[in-house]
């Protein structure tokens, strides 16, 4: 009996996190990409923008390599790495059950592909592609939505595994 009125707890458990996770993985990716356009043709030419005077401003730029401008001449590989980290987190989506590890998933998702987009769109030509970064702060390098996901997302990550929170069901071996 505990087995019959567990299964569907666990299986809307299960649903919704999927469904938290798409719509978050979405929001993101389009949110990254909207704004990476708007600040392709508003910021492109323009002289940083102050939000809140020198610690928030909006300016455009672009990176070719990873975090901080690393590894530049390795666009290729960091794309391939992309494609397999998109694919791992598509792949054990499936078996996610708690909402706080859909949510980090989709996050990290959201970026990853947000950032792959890039690569595969923008010049100078596929898998090659410079990210569009706008967001910059003092003593930071320029980043995007996708970067602020990921980050966010590492740091969510890195919490629920700190307190042993469970990304799946565990077995229900009560029969």
């Amino acid at each position: 009996m505990q087995t019959e009125g567990r299964a569907p707890l666990e299986s809307s458990r299960a649903n919704r996190a999927r469904r938290l996770f798409i719509s978050i993985a979405t929001l993101v990716f389009a949110v990254d990409l909207i704004t990476k356009n708007w600040a392709a043709s508003y910021l492109q030419f323009r002289e940083p923008v102050r939000v809140i005077g020198e610690f928030l401003q909006l300016t455009y730029g672009t990176n070719p390599g990873a975090g901080f401008s690393l590894a530049t001449n390795a666009t290729p590989l960091l794309s391939s790495l992309k494609l397999c980290v998109a694919a791992f987190i598509i792949f054990y989506m499936r078996k996610v059950h708690n909402t706080g590890w859909a949510v980090g998933l989709a996050l990290l998702l959201g970026g990853v592909l947000g950032n792959l987009w890039d690569r595969a769109v923008r010049p100078p030509g596929v898998w090659q592609g410079e990210v569009v970064d706008w967001i910059k702060l003092p003593n930071w390098p320029i980043f995007n939505v996708a970067d602020s996901a990921i980050v966010c997302a590492g740091v969510l990550l890195t919490i629920l595994a700190m307190k042993n929170v469970q990304p799946f069901e565990k077995p229900n071996r009560s029969a």
